[in-house]
Order: C-alpha cells, then structure tokens, then sequence
C-alpha cells in the first residue's frame, strides 16, 4: 500500500453525464423507476408484492395504528431509495422529488428513539428486544443502509435532517459496540454498516466511525464465535446448522485475515469486501488490504462469470467452490453485481489497475443492467446464464430462476440499489488526488476536480463504438497527470493529442498516464480496436467445456429464442468465421451479431429417445446474438450465453 497513490471519487456532481447510453438509463431511472419504486414502498403497484415499508416507518413513529409487516430488513429499502434521490438531485433538481423525499425524511426523523435507535421492526415489536439477535435480525444492516441514505441526501441537496438522524443512529450503536467493557463484542449478521461508517468518517472527520468500522472488521470471525454464543444465550434458530458453509454463511468462522476465498452469501461477502478495502485505505492497515487482494484473486479468476455475475448456488444465494459455474441454475444476484463494483472502486482507490475497472465496466454493463427491464419497471433479482421456461416451471432446481422480469419482490432488495447505482454512475468512472486524475470508465459528458479546477469534456462511442475523445476544458498553469484506462477487451488504441499520433506513452497498471502543462483545448483522442471476442472458460469449468461466448468491447452477448428458435442447445458456432457487426436496431439502438452456425438434426431419430449407430447431422443456420442485459425485453423464450463451437 502507497498512500502517495490514493484516490477519491469527485464530489456529487462534479461529473455532468451527457453520455448516449447512460443518459438514458440515468434519466429512466429518474422519471420511471424512481417514482415507480415510490409507489411499490407505499404499495400501490397493482399486482406486486406489497412492500409496507412506508406503512412500517408510520406506525413506528405513531402516526398510524398497525402492526410490522415484512421483511425484517425492510427499513432498507427506503434507505437505497432516499439514497438514490440523493444522488439524482445532485444532477437534476426536482423540486417535487425532493418535497416527497422530504416528507418521508421527517417520518423516519419522528421514528427514530430519543437514544438514536432506529429500526421499525424493534420499535415497534419491543425495543426490549433489540441487539439480541444480531446474526439474522439485520439492524446494522439497516443502520447501514440508512447512513449511506444520509450522507448522499445531504450532499444532493445540502440539507441536513436525515444526515442529523444518522450520526445519532451512529453514535448509538458506537455507544453499544466495540472492544470496551460493557459494550457488545459483536458485529452484524449482513455487513454493509463498515463501508458506511467509513464513509460517515470521510464526511465529518470523526475518528470514531472509522475506529468502530475496523472493530466489525477486526472482531468478525473471533474465537468465541459470537453468533454462537448469541444463539446459546438468546435460542435465536441457526437456519444454517445443516449446511456445510456454517458460520462462513456470514463470513464469520475465521477472522477476515484467514480466509483466503470468497465463502458464503454473495452480498453479505461483497459487502464486507468493500468494508475491508474502504478501512484498509483509510487506515493504512496492510494485512487487511493484502486480505482484499488475496479474496479479490479468488472471486475474479475463480468464481465470477463472464457476465460479472457472482454467487452460484440457490442455496443460500452463495458462492460455493472455485470453477463451479453452472448456467442454468446460477444465482447471480443483482445486488451481489452491485456489490461487486462497490468492492472495485474501492480497491481502485487504494492501487489503481485496470483490472478492478474492467471488472467494475462488466458488471456494470451486463448483470446489473440485465436486473431492470428498458422501462425501469421490471426486475430480475436471479441472473441466469441460460433459461428454458419450462425447465423453470418444472424442475424445482431451477425454480428460483425467473424467465421474465417481475415487478417487485417481497424481498426487494436488489430495485433500489439498482436505483442507487445508476443515478450515482459519476462516482465510478473517475477517481483523483492532487496529482493525478484517472478515468476508469469511459462516460460521456462534463467533469470538474473542485481540488485543482481540472475540467474535462467527455465524449464516448461505447458500448457501441470504441472511440472516445477527451477535451481539456480548464486547468491550473501547472502540470498534471491524466491516466486513461486500457480497457482489458480492447487489442490496441491508437492516440492522438491536439492531432498528432502518440507512440510513447507510458502505461502504468493499465493506465495509459500522460503528464503535462495542459492547456484549454487540448483534446486527446483514444480510438480501441473492438473485435468480437469469442471466449473459453477454463477447463476446469465442466459446465463449458465444448461451448464459447461471444463478447464485443465491455458487452457479453446472448442467443435469444425470438431470433434462433426453439431448442437453442443445438445450436452451434463456427468460430473460424468472422462475425457481423449489425448496426442498432428497436432495442435501444443496440449492436447486434450475426454468425453462421447449424442445428443439431434429430434426423434417424424417428421419435425414439435413444438410437445407435446415428450419426450426427446438422442443418445451416445464422446465429443472431443480442446484448445480454437486453434479453427477456421482447417476450418470454429460451436464452444462453454459452453455445457449442465447432
């Protein structure tokens, strides 16, 4: 770890997205989903799981009469969602959005407890009751949640009421947590509360949330274990008792030092990964980064996708063993992909690599924008790398598997932090200290650094065009550093500055650094070479073996039955063609690609099941592949990311 090297995402803000792509996605989470997901919290959407969230916050702060309903965790919700908000007001101003966010702020400011606590579950079934059942209650995952809520609503609109709520929700759990005596030596059953109170300690200064933040860390897997001796003490019921995961469920049979791959539910672990990397950072803790390091290696080589999905069982939406990828009963997680780029951009921040951005850009683009439909009113919460709708209705192994996007759930975690994400994009794609500036996602539109006045003019081609120009807008009379990334799909980049071709460059972890005086009007142009990819997986992957998956710059594509038919477990490519790049089309202009393959012929068959002595025979066909993340947007069908090669 070299502090000298840190970065920082730029203040909300600071990046003005114009972008053809994001944009859009950008303001459809603004005019669609985010008053959509309002309506689902107050349950008025028609024919989906009913939230109570709102309900909920009203009868604990006693302006209603009722009882809790819901999940336990279901204060989170209006957390990602307030969250959200935030992050759009800090871009577009809505003078309506933000008195609706309001009014609900002052419902959550009437709940919460003249001591700080803020939870409705306890408040309203027993306070007496609370902190007793940490492992499987989730109030540090609320409380986390709602921090996160708190900071992004206050540097959205400046305004302080949920940011004042927080910090004393903060301070009461600090009063009830840490290594002194008296306190509970203890930590949460789903972390998420580690990065917040980090970034709690980033905004106020306050030692306090930092050092309280490394305790969840530091404590987290110690002998005694404390889930055990909660359930000794409390009888709260152990759902995992006959699972082989045990306590690594939650990350916590060993300290965070000692494990060495990604065990457990997925979120749960993606979470505390970007706890560790955020407190690492700002602690300077080498052992704690060099355990990052060590669980990214595991997930990224060993068990992510190739759509950046990660956690492959349904039992326990977990990860289970290096190269157990299975397609079709893959859990993948939306919020374990948004997990997954919160870890990348914080490890980005402590060791800038082009690898925590490629994978960052992956999911990004795939799984998580594979989670919403085009109109932002529908939701998938699992995946799939491959869908038979029948096998879905059928086989009770695949039943968790959706074949078409929902428009809620009852456990509705995964639409507001796809919410939050979206509307918080320019956080992602830069990053800065006094020296340097790297842009880690090629986003188009405005960004200003408030730390030297460094601005910069955008302009992106991606996904769909792999050109990108970057104009200096304003910059102080001194130099400084631009580092663009090399993307980890791209073969090559061709570079001009103010015109003229650049072939000495220096390249630093993937990052192309030019340091120079810079001057208003200097543009540098980087153009990618883009080919379509045809991708293996490693061998130890059985579910692959035999099959390829087509790619094309940060975009993994699909077969979809409304294309190629029925049975597209026939199917074959011919990797020794070239691919067509077909220009956008009715799905939001995107680029699709056509190659030529065949279908697998059940000729000599005669309806039997089984035939010896039949060989195999195979009709021409051109394969049509779409982006992934658009599947399942014309209509219910087969879907597979891998196909057979030949």
């Amino acid at each position: 770890m070299n502090s000298e090297i840190y970065t920082a995402q730029l203040p909300p803000g600071a990046y003005q997205i114009d972008d053809p792509f994001w944009a859009g996605k950008m303001e459809t989470v603004r005019t669609q989903m985010i008053p959509y997901q309002w309506k689902a919290l107050n349950d008025q959407v028609e024919g989906a799981a009913p939230s109570h969230c709102i309900k909920n916050f009203k009868i604990a702060a006693g302006m209603e009469d009722g009882k809790f309903e819901g999940r336990v965790f279901q204060d989170s919700d209006v957390a990602k969602w307030l969250e959200a908000v935030g992050y759009v007001l800090s871009w577009h101003k809505d003078e309506e959005l933000e008195r609706t966010a309001d009014e609900v702020i002052r419902i959550i400011a009437a709940a919460q407890q003249p001591d700080g606590y803020l939870d409705t579950y306890y408040i309203i079934n027993g306070l007496e009751k609370r902190w007793t059942n940490l492992m499987n209650d989730h109030e540090l995952y609320c409380a986390g949640h709602m921090i996160e809520a708190g900071i992004a609503y206050y540097e959205g609109t400046g305004k302080r009421e949920l940011l004042e709520v927080v910090i004393r929700l903060a301070d009461c759990i600090d009063g009830t947590f840490g290594p002194e005596e008296g306190k509970l030596h203890a930590y949460p059953g789903h972390e998420i509360i580690e990065m917040a109170l980090v970034r709690l300690y980033c905004l106020t200064k306050e030692e306090r949330y930092l050092k309280l933040a490394k305790y969840f860390i530091d404590e987290r897997g110690q002998e005694p274990l404390y889930f055990k001796q909660e359930r000794e003490k409390y009888g709260n019921t152990y759902y995992w008792e006959d699972s082989l995961f045990q306590e690594q469920y939650f990350q916590a049979g060993k300290p965070v030092r000692e494990q060495k791959e990604a065990q457990g539910h997925a979120v749960r672990a993606m979470y505390l990964y970007s706890g560790m990397a955020s407190a690492a950072k700002e602690t300077g803790d080498t052992s704690l980064w060099e355990a990052c390091a060590t669980l990214w290696d595991n997930v990224v080589h060993k068990q992510m996708y190739i759509t950046g999905a990660v956690g492959s069982s349904d039992y326990g939406e977990a990860f289970t063993f290096d190269y157990d990828l299975p397609n079709d009963t893959v859990y993948g997680e939306t919020c374990a992909s948004i997990g997954l780029i919160f870890w990348a951009r914080r490890m980005l921040e402590v060791e800038p690599g082009s690898e925590y951005a490629d994978v960052m850009e992956l999911a990004l683009f795939n799984t998580c924008l594979s989670g919403m439909s085009l109109d932002g009113k529908k939701f998938f919460y699992v995946n799939p790398l491959e869908v038979n709708p029948e096998a879905c209705r059928k086989d009770q192994l695949k039943k968790h598997v959706e074949y078409e996007r929902q428009p809620w759930f009852e456990c509705a975690c995964c639409p507001p932090n796809l919410a939050r994400l979206i509307s918080s994009l320019g956080s992602y794609a830069v990053t800065a200290n006094d020296s340097v500036l790297y842009l880690h996602l090629y986003v188009g539109g405005r960004m200003k650094n408030p730390q030297n006045g460094m601005a910069l003019r955008i302009e992106s081609g991606l996904p769909w065009d792999s050109e990108v120009e970057i104009t200096v807008e304003d910059c102080r009379k001194e130099t400084y550093e631009l580092a663009f990334r090399m993307p980890g799909w791209a073969d090559g980049v061709r570079i001009l500055l103010n015109g003229e071709a650049q072939t000495r460059f220096t390249d630093v972890d993937g990052y192309i650094h030019f340091q120079r005086e810079w001057t208003p009007g200097d543009v540098v142009k980087l153009a990618f070479d883009m080919p379509v990819r045809i991708n293996r997986a490693n061998p130890s992957v059985k579910e692959n073996i035999g099959k390829i998956a087509v790619s094309r710059g940060p975009i993994v594509y699909c077969l979809e039955e409304i294309d190629n038919g029925d049975g597209l477990h026939r199917l074959s490519l011919c990797t020794k063609k070239e691919m067509e790049v077909l220009p956008g089309n009715a799905l939001e202009g995107a680029a699709e690609l056509r190659g030529c393959g065949r279908r697998l012929s059940d000729a000599g068959f005669n309806g039997a099941l089984y035939a010896a002595d039949v060989e195999e025979t195979y009709d021409e066909q051109k394969l049509h592949f779409i982006p992934y993340y658009l599947w399942n947007n014309r209509g219910i069908g087969e879907m597979t990311v891998w196909v057979n090669g030949y």
